[in-house]
């Protein structure tokens, strides 16, 4: 879509973003197609900025005479605004840029018919080599974020970025108590573009499979602080939840704790971590980002290294409120929502560990490999669910434990850090809800710690 016509309506600094989410969500339980929906959902905002305030407006029309209204208001919004608190922060840097980043796939997008024939032939396949479970629900979620931006310092950009995932939630009885255990698939993608074969699929669900049927037999946790080896998705959650929350500047200029640690010794010397823009390590990331929703360049965040707090993601604002350089992490959910400072793929830098001997160096502890749920706060204090993990005595894997917590104060967790794998795992179905949901990649090695872990 070419927004360059609407550049003559721009007459301070000025965002206008026409953007377009298409979803669909197609789910089955024991079989039988219990939901079949898509939507769409676009329109055209804009964005100015005039001494220091922000005036927005945004609507589901795009024709012409729309865009030039929604132009028009958020320009009129702005100086009312500026009118009465003017804030004289001064003019915002930039970088222009021109990008066209689509990653639509040749196939396109699946559609309904094909969609329920995959879940019910996936479905039937797991009836059959798996007929003692009680209960399997299958889901295809698809999102693909399309969007096109100019903005009055000439930054413009086209994206398309897809999303596919296969979710699996299967339950079981034992003793007459119901268990159940979810795993996700797939990822950056549409259709089958994202997921792996069927062959994968069926043994990442064997694998499922075995884990809940460890975990009906298994034991609850001994309460306490606790030695523990945190799988890469667990580690991945702690990284986004409770370290990179706090390293957003929006959050800092609010209070975070991290405002006061730059520059401080965080975590342990073997701890890095990084907020990548699009690429990791030689490899796409699961929401690649390259220009943001500013019209700045993505760039990677580096938070901490070697231990030590390095800096914060910024948007325009903030880096002028805190003398820094935009970092490319102004991201908007949908058009009618304006930019705020958000995470895009967050991550622990590999260390050079073998995970075998992580849990071999541990004599009585636990691997901890799957959340539910979490929170943190600005103070770094976080609670997550643990739905899949297991005992370690003597070195060696032992039963699986029951649902429990996880706790901790992060700053002080990341200290006893004493090991880290050599691997890199993405998560890739992560969804981040401050404010406005958006999707997010969160991922990276293994982790060996001591925290705080829930009991019966």
């Amino acid at each position: 879509m070419d927004l360059d016509q609407y550049s003559e309506l721009f007459s301070g600094y000025t965002e206008l973003r026409v953007q377009q989410n298409t979803r669909r969500t197609v789910a089955l339980l024991n079989g039988d197609v219990v939901n079949n929906t898509s939507s769409v959902r676009g329109g055209a905002s804009a964005r100015v900025w005039d001494r220091g305030m922000w005036g927005f407006a945004s609507g589901a029309d795009t024709s012409t005479e729309a865009i030039r209204s929604v132009v028009d208001t958020a320009s009129r919004n702005a100086s009312y605004l500026a009118g009465r608190a003017p804030k004289e922060l001064g003019p915002l840097q930039h970088e222009a840029v021109r990008s066209d980043d689509v990653f639509g796939v040749p196939g396109g997008r699946w559609s309904s018919a094909e969609v329920v024939d995959f879940l019910k032939t996936l479905d039937a396949a797991i009836a059959e080599r798996h007929p003692g479970l009680q209960a399997r629900e299958l889901a295809l979620l698809g999102l693909d974020m399309e969007k096109h931006l100019l903005t009055s310092e000439g930054s413009a950009s086209d994206s398309l970025i897809p999303r596919t995932n296969l979710l699996i939630r299967l339950s079981l009885v034992h003793d007459g108590v119901p268990f159940r255990l979810a795993d996700i698939h797939g990822g950056f993608g549409q259709g089958m573009d994202a997921l792996a074969s069927i062959e994968a699929i069926g043994e990442a669900i064997d694998q499922q499979v075995e884990h809940l049927q460890r975990k009906a037999e298994g034991v609850y946790a001994s309460a306490g602080a606790q030695a523990c080896v945190l799988d890469a998705e667990l580690a991945g959650i702690l990284a986004h939840e409770a370290i990179g929350h706090t390293t957003e500047a929006d959050l800092v200029l609010g209070g975070s704790i991290a405002g006061g640690l730059v520059g401080e010794q965080v975590a342990s010397p073997l701890v890095s971590l990084t907020d990548f823009a699009n690429t990791a390590l030689g490899r796409r990331c699961p929401v690649p980002v390259y220009v943001d929703d500013e019209g700045t360049p993505s760039r990677d965040v580096p938070i901490i290294v070697d231990g030590v707090l390095e800096g914060f993601m910024h948007n325009k604002e903030t880096a002028l409120r805190l003398g820094c350089a935009p970092t490319g992490n102004a991201r908007a959910f949908t058009f009618s929502d304006e930019p705020l400072v958000r995470m895009r793929n967050t991550s622990f830098l590999p260390g050079s560990s073998k995970l075998e001997e992580m849990i071999a160096s541990v004599d009585e502890g636990y691997y901890l490999m799957r959340s539910s749920n979490g929170q943190a706060d600005a103070t770094s204090e976080f609670m997550f669910g643990v739905v899949l993990g297991y005992e370690i005595k003597d070195g060696r894997l032992g039963k699986a434990i029951r649902d429990t917590t996880i706790s901790g104060v992060a700053f002080d967790v990341l200290k006893t850090v004493s090991m880290v794998s050599d691997d890199m795992v993405w998560q890739s179905a992560g969804m981040c809800g401050k404010k406005q949901p958006i999707p997010v990649g969160m991922g990276g090695p293994a982790i060996k710690c001591t925290l705080y872990i829930g009991g019966q």
